[in-house]
């Protein structure tokens, strides 16, 4: 029998009463709370996000918010920041390590330093059994809610095909945040909801149709005071090529318009007895936690030391 090679298991380890280690028992009852009768949650606000557009909006700390495709499949770029402090945003790179590629529930959705903590954790996933026999894999190494690549944007558009764009996510997400005085440079590595990806054979990233139908849902609940930025990718289902082969580059015509739904977006608020109840608090930076001031109160590597 061989044994596992600890070095090609996860490098960041969730260990028993860790800080990886979630309360999984805890956020199942956040889940079921849209499922009681009558039902616990609250619906404090919803919205249609049209087409080729985005939105910005805040999520107050322990509120849930729900990504709903209304009308079947379609890619959502998701943006996150702390809704007091937008130099604290999430961290698509980091998440990757201390989570995994592609996300769904009981996955956090974690700050950049030097804040470092949760920004969200993921509550509800109806694509959560996607793939093989629920692997969350399917026959080609598809996964869903991507964390592999980042949002399209109208730069790499006219590199690749001398066109000019302004709907691709990157923009969308611009023009959601500026509502906030935010800017351009505020937009970061997203979480692609709902969108199919991998790496083929020659380690190369794919994008594969959305496998999202008609009322799957993707939802999370908010560990601080957040403001959520979406678009929804003007690719739409990604059934159709965007560049190369099978695209149209040098045409007016756009194969992928008609691949474009909309999506919704729901808030709901719990009873606030019902978190404290429970024991939930809101999640503080682990930041401040290190003393250190990164050596710079040294020389480094002086021979006195």
């Amino acid at each position: 029998m061989t044994s596992k090679n600890r070095l090609t298991e996860a490098a960041y380890q969730c260990l028993p009463g860790g800080p990886l280690d979630v309360d999984k028992a805890f956020y199942d009852e956040v889940a079921a709370t849209a499922f009681t009768e009558p039902p616990l949650r609250t619906l404090v606000e919803s919205f249609i996000l049209p087409i080729r557009s985005g939105k910005a909006w805040p999520v107050r700390k322990g509120d849930i918010c729900r990504i709903v495709a209304v009308e079947g499949a379609q890619v959502g770029d998701l943006n996150i920041w702390s809704l007091h402090n937008p130099r604290e945003r999430f961290w698509a790179s980091r998440t990757r390590q201390l989570q995994r590629a592609h996300v769904s529930v009981y996955d956090r959705l974690w700050s950049t330093l030097p804040y470092l903590r949760p920004l969200v954790t993921i509550t509800g996933d109806t694509l959560k059994d996607y793939g093989v026999d629920g692997s969350g894999t399917d026959s080609e190494g598809g996964r869903v809610h991507d964390l592999l690549g980042t949002r399209c944007d109208p730069y790499v558009n006219r590199m690749l095909t001398g066109q000019d764009s302004d709907y691709h996510c990157h923009s969308n997400l611009t023009r959601a945040i500026l509502p906030y005085g935010l800017t351009e440079f505020d937009v970061h590595d997203v979480l692609n909801v709902f969108q199919c990806t991998g790496l083929n054979d020659k380690d190369q990233y794919f994008m594969k149709t959305c496998p999202a139908k008609k009322g799957d849902y993707f939802e999370f609940m908010a560990e601080t005071d957040i403001l959520c930025a979406l678009s929804t990718c003007p690719g739409g289902d990604l059934s159709k090529a965007m560049w190369g082969e099978g695209a149209t580059e040098g045409t007016n015509f756009d194969p992928t318009l008609e691949c474009c739904r909309p999506l919704g977006v729901q808030i709901y608020r719990l009873p606030g007895e019902w978190l404290t109840e429970r024991g939930w608090k809101e999640a503080m930076p682990n930041g401040p936690v290190y003393k250190g001031r990164h050596a710079l109160k040294d020389i480094p590597f002086s021979p006195n030391n």
